[in-house]
């Protein structure tokens, strides 16, 4: 289709997946991470040989507001935002510092604020977008020993609500797509084997969820008739 896609935190995981989706509509693909950059150069590399797409991999903290200013320096022109940089902190709110609440809060969620500062006018000036933000059922319904990243999330949920009411008269869509238990790298660093099997137990689906099966509803919510917006859309295996 040859949109424009920015898509952050690519390397792994859920926004690896969203990039190869995308790069399987024939977008062109913006792709950040703030770590793994040899990994997103592989993934750019492969997604440019499989699809024949052009991929552009980006070191970018999203979560510092002059780093995203910075690579909004070399991005022109958008059709669609994938917020999908996120990290995860578990443990008793009491033991966390003020540090690792900061940090937690400006990837996860102020994010979202400085990637829309840059992209928003750029949709507004063609009267049309999409800005897709990856959120998590405990944004809706909390954690505990997760107060931080639920937190965070909640704040997601709200931050699209309005944002997509804001947004609305300029034909830009703003949704969420929150997560349940999908089985990626960060799950699998935060949660030991048994803990991911309890919670397999738990849920309806009786298995985690695959970071293709979130990348595909991605791909859905950003081809749906733009009189959707506004929605957290919950993909969770029936669990909360």
């Amino acid at each position: 289709m040859n949109r424009k896609v920015l898509i952050t935190g690519a390397s792994r995981g859920i926004g690896s997946a969203v990039a190869e989706a995308f790069a399987g509509a024939g977008d062109e693909l913006y792709l950040t991470c703030r770590e793994n950059i040899d990994m997103l150069c592989e993934l750019k590399a492969s997604l440019e040989d499989k699809y024949g797409v052009t991929c552009h991999a980006i070191s970018c903290d999203m979560g510092d507001y002059g780093d995203v200013a910075g690579m909004f320096e070399e991005i022109d022109d958008l059709d669609i935002v994938v917020n999908n940089a996120g990290i995860a902190w578990l443990g008793l709110l009491t033991d966390m510092t003020p540090t690792q609440w900061q940090r937690l809060m400006d990837t996860n969620l102020n994010s979202l604020f400085y990637t829309s500062k840059f992209a928003v006018p750029m949709m507004v000036k063609k009267k049309s977008g999409r800005i897709i933000n990856i959120s998590s059922v405990w944004g809706s319904v909390g954690a505990s020993c997760e107060v931080a990243y639920s937190a965070s999330k909640g704040g997601v949920n709200a931050f699209t609500k309005a944002l997509a009411k804001e947004l609305a008269p300029s034909g830009i869509t703003v949704n969420a797509i929150a997560c349940g238990v999908i089985d990626t790298d960060m799950n699998r660093k935060h949660l030991t084997e048994g803990d991911l099997q309890d919670l397999k137990g738990e849920i309806p689906a009786d298995r985690l969820g695959a970071p293709k099966e979130v990348a595909d509803l991605v791909l859905k919510v950003a081809e749906a008739p733009s009189y959707m917006t506004g929605q957290i859309i919950t993909i969770d295996g029936g669990w909360i």
